[in-house]
C-alpha cells in the first residue's frame, strides 16, 4: 500500500466532518479507495480517481473554467491520476498544464468530492471518475494559455456560476460552497 493512501483516507474523513451534508459521498470514496491497489490507473475498469483544480484568482472572485473539448461543457480543470496518489498534487500539475499559469498554489484539504460517469468513448467503455478537487489558486499573472485539452479557458465571476440554472450542478455547489466559506 502507498504511504498517500492512509493520509488520503483521512482527508476523506475530513471532508465528512466539515461537510456532514456530503458524508455518504465521502464514505464511497473511502470505499473506493480500499477496493483496489488499481485505483489511480485510468485502465481500472470500474473507474479511477482524477484530481481538479477549483483555479481562484487572486482576490478569489473569478474561477478558471476550461469549454472541456471531449464533453462539450464549463467546467473545472484537471484531469487524471495516472499512478499518482497524492491528488492534490495532481490537481496542481493539471491546473498548470490545462491553462499555462505559473505561480499556483494549492489551498487547504479536499473541497469537493464528485462521482461521476464519463461515458464510452472509442474503445474506452462507460467507466466513474471519483473526482477529488481542491482550491488551487493563482498568485501571478492571470494570462491563461489554451491547451489542446480545451476548446476555450474563461475567468468566470463565481457569483455568476452559483446562479446559473444551466451550469453543471457540481460547479454550482462548488461555487455557493466558495461563496458561503467561512460563514
Amino acid at each position: 500500500m502507498s504511504a498517500a493512501i492512509p493520509p488520503l483516507a483521512a482527508a476523506f474523513e475530513a471532508y465528512a466532518r466539515q461537510w456532514p451534508e456530503q458524508a455518504g459521498v465521502a464514505r464511497l470514496f473511502a470505499d473506493f479507495l480500499g477496493s483496489s491497489a488499481a485505483v489511480f490507473e485510468r485502465s481500472h475498469p470500474p473507474g479511477h480517481f482524477t484530481g481538479s483544480a477549483w483555479l481562484v484568482s487572486a482576490d478569489g472572485g473569478r474561477v478558471l473554467l476550461t469549454h472541456h473539448r471531449k464533453l462539450g461543457r464549463w467546467l473545472q480543470l484537471g484531469g487524471h491520476a495516472d499512478g499518482d496518489t497524492d491528488l492534490a498534487r495532481v490537481a496542481l500539475r493539471e491546473a498548470e498544464e490545462e491553462s499555462g499559469l505559473l505561480d499556483l498554489v494549492v489551498e487547504g484539504g479536499i473541497f469537493d468530492l464528485d462521482r461521476h460517469a464519463i461515458p464510452a468513448r472509442g474503445a474506452d467503455p462507460e467507466h466513474w471518475h471519483y473526482d477529488v478537487r481542491f482550491v488551487v489558486r493563482a498568485t501571478g499573472r492571470e494570462d491563461f494559455a489554451v491547451s489542446e485539452e480545451s476548446l476555450d479557458l474563461a475567468w468566470k465571476p463565481v457569483a455568476e456560476i452559483a446562479a446559473d440554472p444551466a451550469m453543471d450542478e457540481s460547479m454550482r455547489r462548488m461555487a455557493t460552497r466558495w461563496l458561503t466559506r467561512g460563514r
